[in-house]
């Protein structure tokens, strides 16, 4: 197919805005697809194509960037390749939209018609800048009672001007659509078209075509990673230009520049939502090439008597990490199937593999590991896939990386994005003004039924914690989100967890007997009948300092008392916590212990005693 008859788009938003969504209206109505297989691919009448993997559907997020291929035939009569690129809207996978956007040529900005550019859309937004390309800004969502859009395509506007656009950017294209009902108009009129039509037309005009040199030696930047049982690693990529065939022999550049000869064993082109063996690809498609290894993203596929790179993949630099280590808790090795720190470290190496925004070092011994990334959820979704692939691990707690500019010592700092009921003004205000964030921007959006918008900088400490906090000052109606913004001095101290907690001090069962004389110490993270240890962290206490306690306690048998049932036990509702919860909940000294069954949280050192004569070595050093 020629160049001029190819169109690689990339799909960026604000995590919620309904990427994945258009998407999936887009495979509805192209025609290349029965309905009922779609559903079925779907998982369901609810269900997104895209959002394959297992952690995408229950979260409602994407984490990882898809891309599928449609055919289309416009209104001059011409069939053009439209190669579709869904990216994460999530600032935490930011370094997936990185380098997913070298493979377009073109973007579809969405933004929600109601909550309007956030500040991932700034974040995503500024990318595609950066890489030369012009967006198509789309209102999404215009069926919402509280829709905006005029104000919303005002803000883009506004939001391009801060970020330095040219005149022929700031002329952008604007569609109105709907994802969840499929259609999408230039104008919002009575009686519109209910179908996607305009998306497609508008993707055929606005987006250009390629730049290819079909005649130039082959040069491909491998961008994605992919893995198969039964050929190994699978690279894809953009072909920036020349072409690359079956059994043809090239030179992988790596990332320092260092060339490998190597064979293609098989070229594969993207054709639906698959791949379909090609023989031979061009300049200005998208391609995956199978057979070589030794390949890594930021690789250049090139030619063996020309080798030239294609670029680098740019990552922002990780802002979190926090402690990897092999569980040692009474219970280690008996929920988890991979337990060891031999297996821990070649999960980890398989991962950095595919992410170039994790970073993994040795510990402090042979059992730990310190991992690096750019937020707790980008953290919190590496442990919950390895906890669901059978690992068993501990973790500690997140702590943000520190640099040193020009000899004073610098933290992350973030914009914060927080939107909630007028009433609940003052307690956001409090809850974020002692973690040392500063107000930048305040204001009501116009028809926004009482909602206030604010803007603030924040160390990334002080996000730590903050987001279950948030929703108990607001009883849940606050709205917030947080992107990276620069490195600046430490601000000072942020406030840690103000309460102590209850700690085991026998291993055993719970008992609801036990459980019920403790239940005006505080709130449990256990229920009757859990198994704990010496060490475990079993609740909250509602007073300063830890406090040990005896949850395994069972009614003694007399001759006055028997063992049955007492009606006045009282089994009152658990906290549960979720694993990014866990990580945020815990301080200095503490551990998440991580199995395919369980989440625990426990103390390093699990005996009271060996605790209070570690705690005396510290006041006397």
């Amino acid at each position: 197919m020629s160049p001029d008859l190819i169109r690689n788009v990339a799909i960026i938003a604000h995590v919620d805005h309904g990427k994945t969504t258009l998407v999936d209206g887009l495979l509805y109505q192209s025609g290349m697809f029965r309905n009922e297989d779609l559903d079925k691919m779907a998982g369901g009448q609810h269900g997104l194509i895209f959002d394959s993997n297992p952690l995408e559907r229950e979260r409602g997020i994407t984490i990882f960037s898809k891309n599928c291929s449609l055919n289309y035939t416009a209104k001059d009569g011409k069939t053009y390749k439209i190669n579709l690129i869904d990216t994460p809207g999530h600032a935490d996978f930011g370094g997936e939209v990185e380098r997913v956007l070298s493979m377009a040529d073109g973007v579809l900005l969405l933004v929600d018609s109601f909550e309007g550019p956030m500040p991932q859309t700034r974040f995503v937004l500024q990318k595609a800048l950066e890489h030369g390309l012009r967006p198509i800004v789309v209102v999404n969502k215009v069926d919402r009672g509280d829709a905006r859009p005029d104000a919303v395509v005002n803000e883009v506007f506004d939001l391009l001007v801060e970020l330095n656009a040219d005149d022929e950017i700031l002329d952008f294209p604007t569609l109105y659509a709907s994802g969840r009902d499929g259609w999408a108009v230039t104008e919002l009129t009575e009686g519109h078209a209910r179908n996607l039509q305009a998306a497609y037309e508008t993707i055929i005009e606005y987006v250009p075509p390629p730049v290819a040199d079909r005649d130039a030696p082959l040069q491909l930047l491998v961008t994605t990673l992919e893995y198969s049982d039964y050929v190994g690693r699978i690279a894809v990529g953009k072909l920036k230009a020349g072409a690359i065939a079956d059994a043809m022999d090239v030179v992988v550049l790596d990332r320092e520049g260092n060339p490998g000869k190597q064979r293609v064993l098989q070229v594969l082109g993207f054709e639906g939502l698959g791949k379909k063996r090609a023989h031979r690809i061009e300049a200005g498609d998208l391609c995956a090439v199978v057979g070589l290894d030794p390949i890594d993203i930021g690789c250049t596929i090139c030619d063996p008597n020309d080798p030239q790179s294609a670029g680098s993949v740019a990552i922002d630099e990780p802002t979190l990490h926090m402690t990897f280590r092999v569980n040692n808790s009474p219970f280690a090795g008996k929920e988890g199937d991979y337990v060891t720190s031999r297996q821990i470290s070649e999960r980890l190496d398989k991962e950095l593999r595919t992410d170039l925004a994790l970073r993994v070092t040795p510990g402090d011994t042979p059992e730990e590991f310190m991992v690096s990334g750019r937020g707790l959820m980008h953290l919190g979704i590496l442990l919950e896939n390895m906890r669901r692939e059978g690992y068993e691990l501990a973790v500690g707690k997140p702590r943000v990386i520190y640099k040193e500019i020009d000899g004073k010592k610098c933290e992350p700092i973030e914009t914060l994005v927080v939107e909630c009921p007028n009433e609940c003004q003052n307690a956001v205000m409090s809850l974020i003004g002692t973690r040392r964030a500063e107000l930048t921007k305040m204001d009501t959006k116009a028809d926004s039924g009482g909602f206030i918008h604010m803007e603030f900088t924040i160390p990334a400490r002080g996000l730590i914690g903050l987001r279950t906090r948030m929703l108990t000052a607001t009883q849940g109606r606050a709205i917030m989100h947080h992107n990276f913004l620069a490195y600046e001095p430490i601000r000072g101290t942020v406030p840690q967890r103000n309460v102590g907690v209850l700690i085991s001090s026998e291993l055993g069962t719970s008992t609801p007997y036990a459980l019920d004389a403790l239940y005006d110490r505080g709130t449990f993270f256990i229920r009757p009948g859990d198994a704990v240890y010496e060490g475990q962290i079993v609740g909250e206490n509602c007073k300063d300092g830890d406090l040990v306690v005896n949850v395994v306690r069972a009614k003694k048998l007399t001759n006055v008392r028997a063992a049955g049932k007492d009606d006045s036990t009282q089994v009152r509702p658990v906290r549960e916590l979720s694993l990014e919860a866990a990580l945020e909940y815990i301080q200095d000294g503490e551990f998440v212990e991580i199995t395919p069954k369980n989440i625990r949280l426990r103390k390093r050192v699990l005996k009271e005693g060996d605790r209070r004569r570690e705690q005396r070595r510290g006041e006397a050093s």
